[in-house]
């Protein structure tokens, strides 16, 4: 940031999850460190015009930075409905999607809560993907046989497994706006979340949220989503598509450096 206006350009910012991140009991996101903690708090101060993709992460920014935000736009990720749609049969499985390679990451996407609410329900399929390889074994030591452990996957296997998954399941602690949430919804899967950063506005009434750390209701909203007839997985595709146009993430970026370089 610095650097770009001692040469005299304007400068910009896209603010995701893991920009405002800071949970000091489980030492997860820049802001458990004092010193990237100043480095992004300058940053996002002085920055021409900072870009976040849900209205929780300008909050969280402007809390965690100390100032009005008022240079904070929301531009939300734009999703393509012509890749990720549904594709087969919809079976009685339940898929999420946590890209961990610390334990740190494993506490923050919620994978001990998606577990423990596993182990409850024995009688349904559930696949983890995106455990790194060196995290996998422990994972899967841990897992009920009912649950199946992957590691890091192609777009288009994923999309497979979101095309045959009834209920998209996503347990984090702290969360954005959810890419995978958003994906599996276009695929046709019925939205389970805890109640977290930008789950409320990716799913919006088309699943179920719930609070984080409660495995209890978090197993019942999975039991009430697979009780749930498919219209429910074309209602929130439906929902991705008229909220998340790729085309509006293109134009709302194209303008906001059209008026840094004016």
């Amino acid at each position: 940031m610095a650097s770009a206006h001692t040469f005299g350009k304007r400068a910009a910012i896209i603010v995701g999850g893991a920009d405002v991140a800071g949970i000091d009991e489980i030492a997860y996101g820049i802001w458990t460190s004092r010193w990237k903690a100043r480095l992004v708090g300058y940053a996002l101060r002085s920055a021409d015009k900072v870009l976040a993709v849900d209205p929780f992460l300008k909050q969280e920014a402007v809390r965690r930075a100390r100032y009005d935000g008022s240079n904070i736009d929301c531009l939300p990720t734009g999703y393509d409905p012509a890749f990720w749609t549904p594709e087969g049969s919809k079976e009685d499985l339940v898929v999420s999607v946590a890209a961990c390679d610390s334990q740190a990451r494993l506490e923050a996407k919620g994978v001990p809560l998606f577990l423990e609410t596993a182990m409850t329900l024995p009688d349904i399929r559930f696949i983890l993907v995106g455990i790194h390889e060196r995290l996998i074994d422990a994972v899967r030591g841990r897992s009920p046989q009912n649950v199946e452990i992957r590691g890091k996957v192609s777009r288009q296997e994923l999309r497979v497994l979101y095309g045959r998954a009834k209920v998209y399941c996503q347990a984090s602690r702290i969360e954005g706006l959810p890419n995978a949430v958003c994906e599996a919804m276009l695929c046709g899967c019925i939205p389970v979340a805890t109640d977290v950063g930008g789950m409320r506005s990716a799913v919006d009434g088309t699943g179920m949220l719930v609070p984080y750390g409660d495995a209890v209701r978090l197993a019942g909203a999975i039991m009430k989503a697979m009780a749930m007839r498919e219209a429910s997985g074309h209602a929130a595709r439906r929902f991705i598509e008229e909220n998340y146009p790729l085309e509006r993430r293109e134009r709302g970026l194209l303008e906001a450096i059209n008026n840094l370089v004016r």
